[in-house]
């Protein structure tokens, strides 16, 4: 795929969070999805959250698109403040400023429109006074240029994919949030949409935030941000893994290294003369 210098650019929204809370209710009792989360994503990153499944992942993407309520805590995307938004004002963060891709490409897309109108619905409910790209020109951006009028049902699933993340940037937004977008395709499928990805957030300067479980994608990630229990568990930087102090100065341990030490493991805390800090777990005796 050959990358497309676009004639519209609008950088990207930067997301910052704290103390970030939502609860639902189950079977008559409130469920914390996400417990105190705390990020800070710069404008133009490319992040991807990982996790096990019910972990908040989805949770965290919803919020960040105005598709849920914060319980509580402050979340921010630009100079919106998510948590003071009306449903109206919600509305039209969408329409302008935060693509998203769901689960499941069909989801994303008109089954009888080809993929040039199913952009050119997107766009319907921009601004009026927004200058937005030509579709044919989205479609370039992500590899679909030559395939503006083949109907949904002729192409391949990878290229249904490409179509859903295009119709996720119809507007050019300042956020691309995307649920799982290389899921379910093989290996060619889904590099050729983690490159068309790459390719928007290199090119336009829009920041993405990705939900993945596939460790090759994230193993190309320059950032990602592990969620457990509802709590940041952990963050890449270019394929190696940091614990992360929480601002109420917890500090989870990562996957792998809290998979060696069983609950209640008492860590004794020191540090040497040159700063560093160590942990060491403690032997119990028996009662």
């Amino acid at each position: 795929m050959t990358a497309l210098m676009p004639r519209v650019r609008r950088g990207g929204l930067a997301i910052s969070t704290s103390g970030l809370v939502h609860i639902y209710r189950s079977q008559g009792h409130d469920v914390a999805a996400l417990s105190g989360i705390g990020i800070t994503v710069q404008a133009g990153e490319l992040v991807g959250l990982l996790g096990p499944s019910g972990a908040g992942k989805s949770t965290l993407l919803q919020l960040c698109g105005g598709l849920l309520t914060p319980s509580a805590g402050r979340l921010r995307i630009g100079d919106h403040n998510l948590a003071t938004m009306t449903e109206a004002e919600l509305d039209r963060m969408r329409a302008a400023d935060v693509g998203i891709v769901l689960q499941g490409a069909g989801r994303n897309l008109i089954p009888y429109l080809d993929a040039i109108d199913n952009v050119r619905y997107a766009q319907r409910a921009a601004p009026a006074d927004r200058h937005l790209p030509e579709p044919a020109e989205v479609l370039e951006l992500v590899g679909l240029g030559n395939h503006a009028r083949t109907p949904l049902g002729s192409l391949t699933p990878g290229q249904i994919q490409l179509c859903a993340v295009a119709v996720g940037i119809a507007t050019f937004p300042g956020l691309l949030l995307a649920d799982e977008p290389t899921s379910q395709l093989d290996h060619q499928a889904r590099d050729e949409v983690l490159a068309a990805i790459s390719t928007i957030n290199r090119t336009t300067g829009m920041t993405v935030l990705l939900i993945t479980h596939d460790p090759d994608v994230a193993a190309v990630l320059p950032r990602t941000i592990t969620i457990r229990d509802g709590r940041i568990a952990s963050e890449g930087r270019s394929g190696e893994e940091f614990a992360v102090v929480a601002t109420d100065g917890s500090l989870p341990l990562p996957p792998h290294v809290a998979d060696l030490l069983p609950p209640g493991t008492l860590l004794r805390v020191t540090t040497t003369e040159d700063g560093e800090i160590r942990l060491s777990p403690v032997e119990q005796e028996d009662d």
